[in-house]
Formats: C-alpha cells, sequence, structure tokens
C-alpha cells in the first residue's frame, strides 16, 4: 500500500531505474484480463508503457441506437473482505536509455515524413506547406499577432508512442533547452475515420484552457500531409502506472490526487467543456507528483440546456445514461470521476469483466459493493458519484463542483492552496530530469526515429483544418483586462 509519507523523498539526488519485480504485490496476468493485440494507442497512452487492458476496453464515439439495457434500481452494498490489489494493468518499467541527442529533423514529403541529421552550419531548406505564417491568438478580447513554428523548428530525440493516425515524438524546440510532447497525425487516416471535427475540436479546446492540472498545449501547425500538436512533455509516467508498482493508496494520498481530478474536472465544465474520456491512463504524473488531466480527443463543448447522444468513452469508465443512449450532459464525467477514485483506493473498476456486454449490463444494473475498509466518509463520497440516475449524482445539482468540494472527505483539503500547487506531493515519481523516459515503453523509445508514408488527402474543395496554427502566448499576456499592446 502506497503511503502518503514515503521515506525515498528527502534524497536530493534522482535517477532513473527500474523497478524490480519483486516489488509487485499482484498477479501480471489476471485471468479477466487479456492483452489487447494489436494495442492502438492514443496520445494518452504514449506517457507510459502499455497497459493490460480488458478486452471489452476501448475509447469509441459512436451514435447509439435504442439499447436493449432497462434502468436499474440505484443503491449500493457493503462487503466485507480484504482490499483487491491491482490486477488489471500490467506494466514493465526500465532503467535510462541513453539518450544520443544528435540534432535531428523533420522534413515533409509527398510520400513520408523524413528525419534527417542537420550539418553544422547547413542551412535548413524551406519545407513544402509547412506553416511559416504569423497566426493571430485573440486574447481578452484582442488580437495578437505571434510567429508561428513549423516542423524545422523542431529537433525529434525519441519516438515514444504510437496511435491510429500517426506517432509521438519526444522533441526539443531548436535553439532553446525546452522539451515537447510532439503528437504527429496524418491527414489521411483522420479524413477516413471521418474524425476531422474531433480533431479540430481537441485543438480549439486545448487553446481555452489554462490550469495547473492540465496538459497545455504550446503549439499547433499542419502540413499538406500531416497536423502538429505540440505539448507538454510529462514523463512521471500514468497516475495508475505507479499505483501498479507500488500498491494500494492509502485514503489520505488517494485523496490528494483525487482534489487535483476533480479540480480539473471543475475547470472544464467551468468553461463549457465535457471530457467524457476519464480514465487512468489520462491521468499523468508530472516530475514533482503533481496530477495531469491529458488526451481530449473525445472532448465537446456544451451548453447547459443541450444533452449528448454519443456513446463516447472508455466501457468501464462509461456512465449508465452513455451506456443506455439516454443523453448525457457533464455529470457523465463525475461518474468517471467515481470510477477512478474505486480504482484508485480498491484496486479495480467496480464494474469488469472479459465481455463489453457484461461490462455494461453491470452498469445499468449492479449495485456498487464498497469494501469494508474504506472508511464512512469515503463510502459517502462514491455512492454520492456513483449514483446511476444523473439527476442524482453529486455534482449535478445547482452549486455543480462545490458540492463535491465540500463533501466531508474533503475536509482537509485547501482548495486555493492546492490549485496554487502549495501543497506538495507526498510521493514524486522517479525521473532524471526533462530528458528521462523512462517511464516510456521500450518498444517505442528503442525504435528508429521515423514516421510512416503518408497518401495525399483526398481533395476537398476547403481545407477543413483551417486555422488550425497556434501558438500559446506568454504567461504574462494572459492575464490582465486592458489593451495590450
Amino acid at each position: 500500500m502506497v503511503s502518503s509519507q514515503l521515506p525515498g523523498l528527502m534524497t536530493t539526488t534522482r535517477t532513473c531505474k527500474p523497478l524490480l519485480t519483486t516489488q509487485l504485490l499482484f498477479p501480471a496476468n489476471p485471468p479477466e484480463a487479456v492483452v489487447a493485440d494489436p494495442v492502438e494507442l492514443d496520445f494518452s497512452d504514449v506517457f507510459g508503457p502499455v497497459p493490460v487492458v480488458y478486452a471489452s476496453t476501448e475509447a469509441s464515439c459512436v451514435n447509439l441506437g435504442n439499447s436493449a439495457f432497462a434502468a436499474a434500481a440505484d443503491g449500493s452494498e457493503i462487503i466485507y473482505e480484504d482490499p483487491v490489489v491491482i490486477h488489471n494493468r500490467s506494466h514493465s518499467l526500465v532503467g535510462p536509455s541513453s539518450l544520443k541527442l544528435s540534432t535531428l529533423m523533420l522534413r515533409e514529403t509527398e510520400d513520408s515524413v523524413e528525419l534527417f541529421e542537420c550539418i553544422k552550419e547547413q542551412t535548413i531548406k524551406e519545407f513544402e506547406e509547412s506553416s511559416t505564417e504569423d497566426c493571430d491568438n485573440v486574447i481578452n478580447g484582442y488580437a495578437i499577432k505571434v510567429p508561428s513554428v513549423g516542423i524545422e523548428d523542431f529537433e525529434v530525440l525519441k519516438l515514444v508512442g504510437q496511435g491510429a493516425f500517426g506517432k509521438v515524438y519526444q522533441v526539443r524546440k531548436i535553439h532553446t533547452s525546452e522539451i515537447y510532447a510532439m503528437k504527429v497525425m496524418r491527414k489521411d487516416k483522420i479524413m477516413e475515420k471521418n474524425h476531422a471535427d474531433y480533431m479540430k475540436a481537441e485543438r480549439d479546446i486545448l487553446t481555452k484552457i489554462d490550469h495547473p492540472f492540465i496538459v497545455q498545449l504550446k503549439y499547433s501547425f499542419q502540413t499538406k500531409y500531416r497536423l502538429y500538436l505540440v505539448l507538454d512533455f510529462i514523463n512521471g509516467g500514468h497516475l495508475f502506472f505507479q499505483l501498479y508498482h507500488h500498491g494500494l493508496f492509502r485514503e489520505d494520498l488517494g485523496r490528494f490526487y483525487a482534489a487535483e481530478i476533480v479540480s480539473a474536472v471543475s475547470h472544464l465544465h467551468e468553461n463549457g467543456i465535457m471530457h467524457r474520456d476519464l480514465k487512468p491512463e489520462n491521468i499523468l504524473l508530472d516530475e514533482d507528483g503533481h496530477v495531469l488531466l491529458t488526451d481530449f480527443g473525445l472532448a465537446k463543448q456544451f451548453d447547459e440546456s443541450t444533452r449528448s447522444n454519443s456513446m463516447c468513452g472508455t466501457v468501464e469508465y462509461m456512465s449508465p445514461e452513455i451506456v443506455l443512449g439516454k443523453g448525457h450532459d457533464k455529470s457523465a464525467d463525475w461518474w468517471s470521476v467515481g470510477i477512478l477514485l474505486y480504482e484508485m483506493l480498491t484496486g479495480k473498476p467496480p464494474f469488469v469483466s472479459g465481455n463489453r456486454g457484461k461490462v455494461q449490463q453491470k452498469i445499468v444494473k449492479e449495485k456498487i459493493k464498497l469494501p469494508a475498509f474504506l472508511t464512512s466518509e469515503a463510502h459517502s463520497l462514491l455512492k454520492g458519484l456513483l449514483q446511476k440516475e444523473p439527476s442524482k449524482r453529486l455534482g449535478s445539482g445547482p452549486t455543480g463542483s462545490e458540492e463535491i468540494k465540500h463533501h466531508k472527505w474533503f475536509k482537509s483539503i485547501n482548495w486555493k492552496k492546492l490549485e496554487a500547487r502549495e501543497i506538495q506531493p507526498s510521493f514524486r515519481p522517479d525521473v532524471a530530469g526533462k530528458h528521462c523516459i523512462a517511464n516510456f515503453e521500450t518498444r517505442w523509445t528503442d525504435m528508429p526515429v521515423l514516421d510512416s508514408p503518408a497518401a495525399s488527402p483526398k481533395e476537398n474543395k476547403a481545407n477543413p483544418f483551417v486555422d488550425f496554427t497556434y501558438v500559446r502566448p506568454a504567461a504574462s499576456f494572459l492575464v490582465g483586462n486592458g489593451p495590450l499592446c
């Protein structure tokens, strides 16, 4: 069990090192868990080793027809048993790779994005279709002209992941020491899946968010064949990757993580955004031990008077109303937060099975089983968040997230200090600086840093990715109400 007081945190020298298998307190491959083959990763999945996932688990967003499920009576049941341990995520963590920081650049061609080594004092030629013009950022109602960036502005260090639409690289901005994660997405694949709207929404939402517990978009741009998102490089691994290696979270440590997650989700809702895919792989730890929410591929902007009828998310974390196709609003996120909290404190989600349909049936029909080793305050919060009826769910009332923040389980949390990052985490991941890639899967980091061929997108009357370019303004421009000069 992970304690909120860990003895090794006072050391000043930190290195990336492998976790020994003797530290594992649970089986690596449980009967109900299978390794998906092939594994298809989204951006969230590249910040840590590939997890073992249930066969039913997948993130999707499709329109629902009539559902065969019937709504079940609400309720919960207390069970008295020993705490279970993490059993559904198998990870391996290796020591630091030797980084060869040669200057590798991306070059766009008709067939592929290639890498080439920059020769000293050689002039880099123009890249076809690369965004090099200035762009306008609207801040406090004023358009601010800022210089754009392109693929020639980044040095590639490592491949750190691969997804359905492209790859993710660890990159360094040329002439700086800044390290970023560059998400490179193929337009042809995006158009084939009819996901252009989701890609644009992800970019648009990320430009509107500024919160200490949400990953930041730094730059976005496009070429003829690809879209590029440049984000914070978070290398502490998934929150649940650390949970897997250390055992169950004590309530005091789980409370800290849950509070930061609640703060992030509250900020999204206040800005009219539903995340819709909250799950362990989308909660990252930075090198200081704070959580960061990521992956907005299924996020949606909303207003209080409308409901969404899409089936979005990952099945174990879907709310009953999403499964039933009744239409959902922001309260579906609070259900997912409840599932995350349950998993943090007990070691697994409350509704699991090797079959997607059975998981959905359990979500709709089964009562929540609350282990007796949890405190009564934790029971109360979980019951409130995991109400099957959305209108009765904690966080869906007139005061919104304040209902959750003022719950007695969070009594010890000073929310102002928390959101100012003045509360120091009692656990810090083992990260040896911003270049460290020890918390990434070696199946990616050991691969050559080459991108795959991309076909030219089918000709459209209009480019669906107009105004995709973005440069995040300096922090000083994000505050203040007066005109900016």
